[in-house]
């Protein structure tokens, strides 16, 4: 005995799966109206689509960040899908949000497979969400990094270049207007270290043996060229270093300046940019269509 499916039931379905009209229309007629049959064999469906599409190379998406009410904790998350047109869907953005806030919200969420664990809203994991948009979308879709920084004495700040870029920070005072600018300065200049003292000896080393050899070619006395180092060493810990670094709405004043005249301190920053370190696959359309002309 068949029965009949109406529209409640593929509303019910795509609220409770996420998943498009005619693919809810088409489980629960395959489960002859068994609601939770068809969510089951969604789920596996999902599953086996989510993971073909695993390998598959992920370097476009978004960055979510967020604050609390309170200010004393933020998070970040980079969101990773395969193009820019499925980066700009509701339903992407709504899952970067969602894992933002859940993450924001959660304590001791230090692995990537605490985060995929992590329930949402709904109770759904994040990872059981992150399949079900897989096979929605038809991307392969990854949740490549995060971070949070909670405090009990401090203060939080974060900044979101469009989507691409965020930045959050963590002070010593709680001060949203500094943190926000601080944050601003960090995604336009990409300062490596907070500090000098948190750039590894081997790094400096590395620059001065660069120095010294493009010094020496120079010809000038050895202690000439060792001052030439000592100045080009300040230029580059200047260069790497937030705190050295000239402030972006005030070159006359470094980020260093700046924190101290406010009687505040820089603590640490996290800096995500959507694909970076990524490599990208390199796509020639004209010999793609070409080898669909010849196969045809």
């Amino acid at each position: 005995m068949s029965i009949t499916i109406n529209a409640a039931m593929v509303k019910e379905l795509r609220e409770r799966t996420s998943s498009g009209m005619m693919e809810c229309k088409r489980a629960l007629v395959e489960a002859n109206g068994d609601m939770e049959l068809a969510i089951e064999n969604m789920r596996k469906s999902g599953l086996a689509k989510a993971d073909k599409k695993s390998g598959r190379i992920a370097a476009e998406g978004i960055i979510g960040v967020k604050v609390s009410d309170c200010g004393k904790a933020v998070a970040i998350v980079d969101v990773n899908c395969e193009t820019d047109f499925v980066a700009k869907a509701d339903d992407f953005v709504s899952f970067v949000n969602s894992v933002t806030i859940a993450l924001l919200n959660a304590d001791g969420i230090e692995t990537e497979e605490q985060l995929l664990a992590m329930p949402l809203e709904g109770g759904v994991t994040v990872d059981e969400m992150r399949r079900g948009l897989i096979s929605t979308l038809g991307e392969n879709i990854t949740v490549r990094r995060f971070e949070k920084f909670k405090t009990t004495e401090g203060g939080t700040a974060c900044y979101l270049h469009g989507s691409k870029i965020g930045v959050i920070v963590e002070l010593a005072v709680s001060d949203q207007e500094l943190g926000k600018d601080i944050a601003m300065h960090i995604a336009a200049s990409k300062p490596q270290f907070v500090s000098e003292d948190q750039v590894p000896s081997d790094i400096i080393e590395k620059e001065k043996d660069i120095f010294r050899a493009l010094s020496l070619e120079s010809g000038k006395p050895a202690d000439i060229i060792e001052k030439m180092i000592t100045g080009q060493i300040r230029k580059f810990l200047a260069e790497v270093t937030l705190l050295g670094q000239p402030f972006i709405k005030d070159d006359k004043v470094t980020v260093g300046g700046l924190v101290a005249k406010k009687g505040n301190k820089a603590i640490r920053f996290i800096r995500f940019e959507v694909g970076e370190g990524i490599e990208k696959k390199e796509e020639n359309f004209a010999e793609e269509v070409m080898a669909q002309v010849r196969g045809s």
